[in-house]
């Protein structure tokens, strides 16, 4: 597996012990993997979570045009990271125009997303990265779990998703949603998965489907908690607001109605304490590398 020769660089990113106690029950996410560390939503990025001691990954997925389901956070090459297989950057006038949904996964894997770096993450180690298929996600990084004794992760899988882009940038969503049920359960993944979606179409196709699965609903407006959950007709098993909206009065609104309460994206680590403080259930972030040493010498 050739991503596996990067673990000479994981030193670099001031990794701990991943079989270390918490000292408080959280659940650390790694955002897209590790964004501030490795490019985005790749396998450096993955088993870079892996190594500094996650205990979920989070993932955006879409599709390509012969329905492989795609790691990527956009449904077409970003022009902030990735560049022609000649080695052009992508440019914002054409991004779209790159729409993965029309493409085969050969064509997919032609393009680099990783040697650029990130202009917002310039801690981000670049490396010469391609958009992977889920199931060599999974494949990959239970491997290496299971090679160096490591706990094998959970993974957050959101499911990209909104109606403009029905038919032009994704499936609609109960067709979706059944592809990435049927590669998680080929897969033996459904118990260590968790399905989450800002589109509560998704949410609802995968409840009706298997209401076994657990789901979480991704909220990034001001609406409050009862406006946001009167949108789905069923009780998800995690509410994951941006964190900004975090208050004590929201986490004790999730904990009464029976969910879990896990903010994104939060990544400096005073900000992790006072939620942690609060009392959320987990946190994502792009460096989890912070997290893990937040957690590792936490006291309350």
């Amino acid at each position: 597996m050739r991503y596996l020769f990067l673990f000479l660089l994981f030193p670099l990113v001031g990794c701990t012990n991943p079989a270390s106690n918490f000292m408080v029950d959280i659940d650390l996410q790694g955002h897209r993997g590790t964004r501030g560390l490795y490019p985005e939503n790749t396998l450096p990025a993955f088993l870079a979570a892996l190594h500094i001691g996650v205990r979920t990954l989070e993932l955006d997925i879409v599709s390509d045009a012969e329905g492989t389901v795609i790691v990527s956070h956009e449904p077409w090459m970003s022009a902030t990271i990735c560049s022609h297989p000649d080695g052009r950057p992508v440019s914002k006038e054409e991004q779209r125009s790159l729409n993965i949904f029309e493409m085969t996964y050969e064509e997919v894997s032609s393009f680099d997303c990783g040697l650029r770096g990130h202009e917002g993450f310039p801690d981000q180690q670049a490396v010469a990265a391609t958009k992977p298929k889920l199931v060599d996600v999974i494949d990959v990084v239970n491997a290496y779990a299971a090679e160096h004794g490591i706990p094998a992760p959970v993974f957050n899988v959101e499911i990209k998703s909104n109606k403009e882009h029905d038919g032009v940038y994704n499936l609609p969503p109960v067709e979706f949603v059944q592809l990435v049920y049927d590669v998680l359960a080929e897969k033996n993944m459904l118990e260590m998965s968790t399905i989450q979606a800002f589109d509560a179409r998704v949410l609802e196709a995968m409840h009706k489907i298997d209401p076994e699965v657990r789901t979480g609903w991704l909220v990034g407006n001001e609406d409050g908690f009862d406006a946001n959950m009167a949108r789905l007709s069923f009780l998800p098993d995690i509410y994951t607001p941006n964190h900004k909206y975090v208050d004590a009065e929201l986490v004790a609104s999730v904990h009464d109605a029976g969910m879990l309460l896990v903010p994104w994206t939060v990544n400096e680590t005073e900000r992790m304490r006072e939620l942690i403080e609060l009392g959320v259930d987990g946190i994502i972030t792009d460096y989890p590398d912070r997290g893990r040493q937040l957690l590792d010498n936490f006291s309350r």
